[in-house]
């Protein structure tokens, strides 16, 4: 149901995903949508974080396959996360937008963080010699410096280019030994 929905999304807009519209555009009863999504937000939540788990899976498959330098590593790592941070055209941000508001989003944001946290780790991992609590740390704050430099370019404050180069060496300067 979820393919489903992303599939409401980039066809006709995150205003027109609602569960009765679902159950239609997915072949199921309305009580079979309500079963697995009791509320509108309970459906843009799990989109939300259906999406969001791919692109991370996607990505950390992708890092994983090819060995790569701290360098490379950090500049590849330093543009997908601040091309899709600023991406406000994608179904990510046209689901987040939806939720705009929802008391949980927070929570499910705060999740999503944790995620790109751990995605840092595995990516970031073989280039440190620390230990697993300041490996945590650390990619904790490159995930909320990519955060700020993202938001700063949603703002024009700077080019999507400087931020990239920004995350990128920050990267690299917290593993060089």
């Amino acid at each position: 149901m979820l393919q489903t929905a992303l599939l409401i999304v980039r066809e006709e807009n995150a205003d027109r995903l609602t569960l009765g519209h679902l159950a239609v555009r997915a072949g199921v009863s309305k009580p079979v949508v309500y079963d697995h999504f009791s509320t509108r937000s309970a459906l843009l939540i799990e989109l939300y974080r259906w999406i969001d788990t791919e692109r991370v899976d996607a990505f950390r498959n992708a890092m994983a396959s090819s060995p790569q330098t701290l360098e490379e590593t950090a500049q590849v790592l330093a543009s997908a996360y601040i091309h899709c941070a600023a991406d406000h055209t994608d179904e990510f941000h046209v689901v987040g937008a939806a939720l705009a508001g929802s008391s949980d989003k927070a929570a499910v944001f705060q999740e999503l963080l944790d995620n790109c946290v751990r995605m840092f780790i595995a990516v970031l991992e073989p280039h440190a010699g620390l230990s697993s609590e300041e490996m945590e740390r650390v990619c904790t704050a490159l995930v909320g410096a990519g955060e700020a430099l993202s938001g700063a370019t949603v703002r024009g404050r700077h080019t999507v280019d400087e931020a990239i180069d920004t995350l990128s060496s920050l990267i690299r300067g917290a593993f060089r030994q």
